[in-house]
């Protein structure tokens, strides 16, 4: 598996029109091969900006990779610069190969 990540710093204040913003996008994961999940997730707050981050699960690099150079791709993330009055500082991508899986063992039935 691949964990794709980006950190957003939102502006004091911006944090609402962030989510909704995420809330309304279409994100067109859901059609390509590989996409596992996603979360968006709020993180600690700081006297300029909360921390933010989109936590996206994919069944290996590859298929995060076809995703970047896909036309669904192109198509989530056309307009995103219209937004920048929400972030301080642009976002910072972080890409993880999982090494390690440990999932709550099965209830007996």
């Amino acid at each position: 598996m691949f964990i794709a990540m980006n950190r957003f710093r939102v502006r004091r204040g911006q944090e609402a029109a962030f989510e909704q913003l995420w809330r309304n996008r279409e994100s067109h994961l859901h059609e390509m091969a590989g996409f596992v999940a996603f979360h968006l997730l709020r993180g600690p707050v700081d006297a300029t900006h909360t921390l933010f981050a989109s936590h996206t699960i994919w069944a290996s690099r590859a298929a995060f990779e076809a995703w970047t150079r896909s036309a669904a791709f192109r198509a989530a993330h056309q307009g995103a610069g219209s937004s920048r009055d929400l972030y301080d500082g642009p976002p910072q991508f972080e890409g993880f190969d999982v090494v390690e899986t440990r999932l709550p063992a099965a209830a007996d039935a």
